[in-house]
């Protein structure tokens, strides 16, 4: 007799649980197929810290054949899914198409960036869901601060050394806080001209930085950035993006080459085409995670609408800690649905919240004990320790070299800015000179269900009070370091990723990235933590300086990009960063 078919659609936090569990629980009694674009399960709470290069890339990644037994990788990404044929078909990395037959379905895709319709934003700044953003954004800022310092100009030297952070949530709080003291260490050895010295700026149209925390959280973050030199803007948003700068809502510009958009994420599109009822955008499911009228299909993280049970009503928000969750339930459930074990309905509750503000500093409340400075730095970094699934010990020594010896200030160059728009379907995904773009996929395919489609919601628009980022997994009772929901919402959360965070340039109470359908995001919501935005695209310099790598000397076509279902424009290339050859 053949085993029973389940496909996984996402490796992030919610489809990365699901998997173990499953494999766990049923123990070969089942074909277990993961689909997911990349082979790695990303930590988005430590995405930041790749970004300011405290760790190494791979010390954030987690391999998927490494670590789930008995569970097949395909790498591609889901863009059809046939309901009554029980099927899914998918594009992998070379463009090839492929087909896989289910006898359950899981799908943990994830979201996206949230996109505001900001003029020049689109084009001039970057998200941080992915691997390839926090290496973009590495690269960037040491670019700007090594081109500032041999330019003789003090306007172009100091517009270069002014990088802006949109959402003042749990990912953009901790870009902004790794980032300053990632400049601070650069200017040590790349001293600048007498009066420039490395500018952040955190905006957020809300009241206080991380909104959706408890309030002496908040307060204790917001005293670190300041004490750090970081200037805290709130009840700001940008009104328009420039190649050069950002016009603020209070009129005043900004001249500036970096802008890293962490206003919140949306649930992947690919749920739109399903045919099944939603709930802002995302897949309405019932307390077990079943999609109601198709029991062999199950959804969880970013992409699904899940009951909360402890506030009849509300659904749980887009994090990390709640994809982590789902995942668990979802892997149990699928197993009693074959027959092995019992299923349970989805519950939770608040464990608490960590915020890392780089070197000793953080912020956290396990188990509502607030706590600040080491003691919180020590909570938080034990947290992440304890909820990685791997590389718990070259973490813990990237960590301690970190803390004894400089930081390796060099560009690697293996992403340019037209690799990682921020309009993209696929954060996780860099885009390959010559290849497909990975944004392009066709619209999902879903056929027998158009009657499932009435009363549905069918915009894909997220609710902005709604965090995107969510928390990591968790191995004990402790606090979830993730970043946490809405305000009222009791689920920690933080990147999928990622990430979810604050509202954005015009967005309260959005944030960050939560779950991704493939590393790139934590499984099914965002990660225990939030990921980080990368900067912009630099524009052409005027200035008699070196030629920075992501100019084009020479006038290239732009490489055409799909549009994106809500998107405001194609996410091809700028003309501003020709497609070179990419590492």
């Amino acid at each position: 007799m053949s085993r029973p078919r389940v496909v996984i659609v996402g490796a992030g936090f919610a489809g990365y649980q699901t998997a173990r569990t499953l494999s766990r629980i049923t123990r070969g009694r089942a074909e277990i197929t993961l689909l997911n674009p990349t082979d790695y399960f990303l930590y988005l709470p430590l995405l930041p810290q790749v970004a300011a290069g405290v760790l190494e890339p791979r010390r954030v990644t987690v391999s998927l054949a490494g670590t789930l037994p008995r569970v097949r990788l395909v790498l591609g990404e889901a863009d059809g899914i046939d309901l009554e044929g029980h099927s899914v078909h998918y594009t992998d990395p070379e463009g090839d198409g492929g087909r896989l037959e289910y006898d359950r379905l899981v799908l943990a895709v994830g979201s996206v960036n949230k996109l505001l319709p900001v003029p020049g934003v689109a084009e001039h700044a970057h998200g941080f869901r992915g691997l390839p953003e926090a290496l973009y954004l590495r690269d960037h800022v040491t670019r700007q601060v090594e081109l500032a310092a041999a330019s003789d100009d003090p306007k172009s030297g100091a517009s270069r050394c002014t990088f802006v952070v949109v959402g003042a949530g749990y990912t953009g709080t901790e870009v902004a806080a790794h980032g300053q003291l990632f400049t601070d260490a650069l200017v040590r050895k790349q001293p600048l001209r007498q009066g420039i010295r490395p500018r952040w700026l955190l905006l957020d149209i809300a009241p206080r930085v991380l909104p959706e925390l408890d309030e002496r959280l908040s307060r204790t973050a917001d005293r670190v950035l300041r004490g750090r030199g970081v200037e805290v803007r709130t009840g700001t948003s940008v009104e328009e993006a420039t190649p050069t700068g950002v016009r603020l809502s209070d009129g005043e510009y900004i001249d500036t080459r970096t802008l890293v958009w962490c206003v919140g994420v949306r649930p992947d599109p690919l749920v739109e085409g399903l045919g099944r009822p939603l709930e802002r955008g995302r897949l309405l499911v019932d307390p077990y995670l079943q999609v109601p009228g198709h029991p062999e299909v199950f959804a969880c993280g970013d992409a699904a609408a899940v009951p909360d049970l402890e506030k009849p009503g509300q659904y749980t928000p887009m994090t990390a800690q709640h994809a982590w969750r789902h995942g668990k339930v979802a892997g149990r459930n699928v197993a009693a649905s074959l027959g092995v074990g019992e299923r349970r309905v989805y519950r939770h509750r608040d464990l608490g919240f960590t915020v890392d503000l780089g070197g000793a500093k953080a912020a956290a409340n396990p188990l509502g004990v607030p706590l600040s400075g080491p003691l919180a730095g020590a909570v938080t970094r034990g947290y992440h320790l304890a909820a990685l699934p791997g590389n718990r010990v070259r973490v813990a020594a990237d960590w301690l070299l970190d803390a004894v010896l400089p930081r390796q200030a060099v560009q690697l160059g293996l992403v340019r800015s037209w690799s990682v728009p921020l309009e993209s379907a696929s954060p996780e995904l860099a885009r390959v000179a010559g290849g497909p773009p990975p944004q392009s996929r066709p619209a999902p395919v879903t056929r027998g269900t158009p009657a499932a489609t009435q009363g549905a919601d069918t915009h894909a628009v997220p609710d902005p009070g709604r965090p995107g980022a969510g928390t990591g997994p968790k191995k004990s009772a402790v606090l979830d370091p993730g970043r946490p929901g809405a305000p009222g919402d009791d689920g920690p959360g933080h990147a999928d990723g990622t990430e979810a965070g604050s509202g954005g340039a015009a967005t309260p109470g959005a944030d960050e990235p939560a779950s991704g359908r493939s590393a790139g995001s934590g499984p099914g919501g965002s990660t225990a933590y939030t990921p980080m935005a990368s900067g912009v695209g630099e524009p052409a310099s005027t200035e008699p300086e070196a030629a920075d790598p992501d100019q084009p000397t020479h006038a290239e076509p732009e490489a055409p990009g799909p549009r994106k279902p809500g998107a405001a424009r194609p996410a091809g290339p700028r003309h501003d960063n020709p497609p070179e050859a990419a590492s």
